[in-house]
């Protein structure tokens, strides 16, 4: 007798073809990710720029905890103190770049994706070249105690899905830029303030995961082109920097690297925070905690170049008048007087890529 053929296997071929169906149907409807031309660099190249943005909250209550309530009601029904912080933050940005404003942004303090959103919204507003506009946010929303978070915003193309969060509940955002074939990898971290991490434990936390990630990379491959930035919350020369970091002032150490133990050139190491090169001014002392760190790969004269020489701390964002030239901070909503910027400085440097693989 001939044996019947089992219904469940029909059934399964059944549910395979139209599981396929749907894939190739998703897959036929799903729209194609805008592309764009990679805009043309200045003659010095591509200007880079990490900044802390102060508390940059977006128009909505989402009920935050209780250090952050403060912030997201007052911005949420008060639509004039964002705008003012957004024209702000916008001011002082395009400033930069001969008036087209840093060609890649990292920026940290942000509530989430929609403050981040609003931010290069308001800075397209003010850019009439619609080649000159940021078309790119990356992002992962973290709440760590607080909910400021680590973003990049960019005119450059951006392999987006590769967007991540690097270790469990830290501010470190891992992003990466494509520039003809050439991938910059851009960590963007804020470590815990010393206030809530007096031993600095947690911040030894950040540089460690950081470095892990880093390594790997290198292991992989050690002309790897990766830009560090971040408000570190310690100076350059501090054992969470130097030691967990390997974060060091000399170049040439940096290029011989080994496998070992990868290196990275911190481009504010050698620099006097008295001598314009300090970020944010606590008691009348100035200190150098926003930093910017890169790979070999980066000093090798391929791919992603970085132009050491040329980092700079943007240093004329203070209350006119200031004598101790400090950080204008824009505030809390009883703040008194008029408002500024952020109580952090911005810290740019100059980036140059070979030209697009195949030319």
């Amino acid at each position: 007798m001939r044996r019947r053929r089992p219904q469940s296997t029909g059934m399964t071929i059944l549910v395979v073809v139209i599981a396929l169906a749907m894939a190739i149907y998703r897959w036929a409807n799903t729209p194609t990710p805008p592309t764009f031309p990679l805009p043309t660099a200045s003659g010095d190249g591509y200007l880079f720029c990490f900044w802390n943005v102060e508390n940059l909250f977006d128009d909505q209550d989402d009920k935050r905890g209780q250090t952050d309530e403060e912030y997201d009601n007052w911005f949420s029904r008060d639509p004039a103190a964002l705008q003012l912080k957004l024209d702000r933050l916008t001011q002082a940005l395009l400033q930069l770049n001969d008036g087209k404003g840093p060609d890649i942004l990292g920026v940290c303090e942000v509530e989430g994706t929609r403050a981040a959103d609003l931010l290069r919204q308001a800075l397209n507003k003010k850019l009439t070249d619609e080649s000159l506009h940021y078309r790119s946010l990356l992002m992962k929303e973290v709440a760590v105690g607080r909910h400021i978070a680590p973003a990049i915003i960019t005119r450059l193309p951006v392999k987006g899905n590769r967007t991540r969060l690097l270790g469990s509940q830290m501010r470190t955002l891992e992003g990466h830029i494509d520039a003809g074939g050439h991938d910059l990898v851009v960590i963007v971290s804020h470590w815990t303030s010393r206030l809530t991490d007096e031993t600095g434990e947690r911040r030894a936390k950040y540089a460690d995961q950081i470095y892990g990630e880093y390594k790997a990379m290198f292991l992989s491959n050690p002309q790897v082109d990766l830009l560090v930035c971040g408000d570190f919350n310690d100076p350059p020369d501090a054992l969470s920097i130097t030691g967990h970091l390997r974060g060091v002032s000399d170049a040439k150490r940096v290029r011989q690297s080994t496998a070992t133990e990868p290196l990275l050139f911190n481009l504010l190491a050698d620099k006097d925070p008295k001598a314009g090169f300090g970020t944010l001014m606590y008691q009348n002392k100035w200190y150098t905690y926003d930093q910017i760190l890169v790979s070999p790969g980066m000093l090798n004269g391929a791919g992603w170049q970085c132009v050491p020489e040329s980092v700079q701390v943007v240093n004329n964002l203070a209350r006119p008048g200031d004598k101790l030239r400090r950080p204008w901070r824009f505030g809390e909503e009883k703040y008194e007087g008029e408002r500024g910027y952020s109580d952090h400085l911005p810290v740019t440097v100059r980036l140059k890529v070979q030209a697009p693989k195949g030319e």
